[in-house]
């Protein structure tokens, strides 16, 4: 290879790792869990040995049990470390997702209980209604949830042409298990939303099957999208496996991505 070829490629290389900036795992798990203590002050108090300490006092959350698992695995008992094994890349444009690249779908169902509530009784009992285009959802007041959801509404309530999107809300608070599968939703934890049905797609209404999963064309509009990652919301259309009525809070993964650098947009 001449030595002009050899400069040719590495400002091409060059280019390259400027318009793809750091993935979440570059950052470093150390690095991450400092993002997941900071989205969650009000309950989670700092990483050490291993674990996150828990303010009210209870038993520390293992980060990484050391269990190495496949993707269908981490979907269905992920611990903190799977939750944030892929980035969540958000901003105003689509993305068309690689097979099982699912940000965001992959959860600890461990902490997820530590931060909202571990049963649907004690999840009910920081619920408050929030205003949703005319109609009452409940929604939880822990970690923000709420106010980030009223943010969100006010936000989007300047473009009313979005309304036929946003109403009827297909619900929020459910306990119940994700469909097809053994974990809980985060509809159980009333840290979710669903926007009108009538504009949805949902991989397993189109007879996907997991790792086998048709495309879509997505019919919400991405300011929909923006204003919600603002918020600290995360898409259900930037998932392989994808349900593009759904948003759920997941503050910790907008924060991974704007460290590392990440956005939809590139």
């Amino acid at each position: 290879m001449s030595p002009s070829i050899d400069r040719t490629s590495l400002v091409f290389a060059a280019m390259l790792l400027a318009a793809f900036p750091a993935q979440a795992d570059e950052l470093g798990l150390a690095r991450k869990m400092e993002l997941l203590i900071e989205a969650y002050p009000e309950a989670l108090l700092k990483s050490e040995g291993g674990s996150i300490l828990i303010r009210d006092g209870g038993p520390p959350l293992p980060i990484d049990d050391g269990k190495a698992r496949d993707h269908a695995q981490k979907l269905a008992a992920g611990d903190i470390e799977d939750s944030l094994s892929q980035i969540y890349p958000p901003g105003p444009c689509e993305t068309r997702p690689e097979v099982n690249f699912d940000p965001g779908r992959i959860r600890s169902e461990a902490l997820m209980k530590r931060l909202y509530g571990g049963s649907a009784r004690e999840v009910e009992a920081s619920l408050v209604k929030v205003d949703w285009f005319g109609r009452k959802l409940l929604v939880t007041t822990r970690q923000g949830a709420a106010r980030a959801l009223e943010k969100v509404r006010d936000e989007l309530k300047t473009v009313p042409d979005l309304k036929i999107f946003l109403t009827p809300s297909a619900g929020t608070f459910n306990w119940r298990r994700v469909a097809a599968a053994s974990n809980l939703s985060v509809h159980s934890f009333g840290a979710a939303i669903d926007l009108n049905t009538r504009y949805a797609d949902y991989w397993i209404w189109v007879g996907g099957k997991p790792g086998r999963v048709p495309s879509y064309n997505n019919k919400y509009p991405m300011k929909i999208v923006d204003a919600f990652e603002r918020y600290g919301f995360i898409w259900g259309g930037r998932w392989y496996h994808y349900d593009t009525m759904h948003f759920e809070y997941r503050p910790e993964l907008i924060a991974v991505a704007k460290a590392a650098g990440v956005s939809a947009c590139r």
